[in-house]
């Protein structure tokens, strides 16, 4: 069985689709925009989009009772390539040692047209 993560401190899912799910010890979380869940609103400044996606990743692994340390994987879909290293210093600020695993992929467009989108596998105390 599977349990619905909800949490106030990430945009709420634009679609047919939930947060974050966890069932047996995993949490999976949805893509994040870097949307701030408070006003709605998007920066425009890539570095902060990165900011407020990890900051929403880790507002649905807080809901959900586990902790930064237990993000296993992070997938990220980013709109330019060769912004990569400006994404990997930002990103790296949130994981000071032993960051989880992690892909990278470029893709032509995302919803609302952020630069960036980041989803989650993550260890949780939630069992079913």
């Amino acid at each position: 069985m599977k349990t619905v993560i909800r949490s106030r401190q990430a945009p709420a899912a634009i679609g047919p689709y939930s947060q974050a799910a966890a069932g047996n010890g995993i949490l999976c979380i949805s893509g994040q925009l870097p949307v701030d869940p408070e006003t709605g609103e998007m920066s425009l400044k890539l570095e902060e989009q990165v900011r407020q996606s990890m900051r929403n990743v880790f507002a649905l692994v807080a809901a959900a009772g586990a902790s930064p340390r237990d993000i296993l994987k992070c997938g990220l879909f980013i709109r330019d390539m060769q912004k990569f290293s400006v994404i990997n210093q930002v990103y790296q600020e949130f994981f000071d040692q032993e960051p989880p695993a992690r892909f990278v992929v470029e893709v032509s467009r995302l919803p609302k047209d952020a630069q960036i989108e980041i989803d989650a596998i993550a260890l949780c105390g939630i069992q079913q």
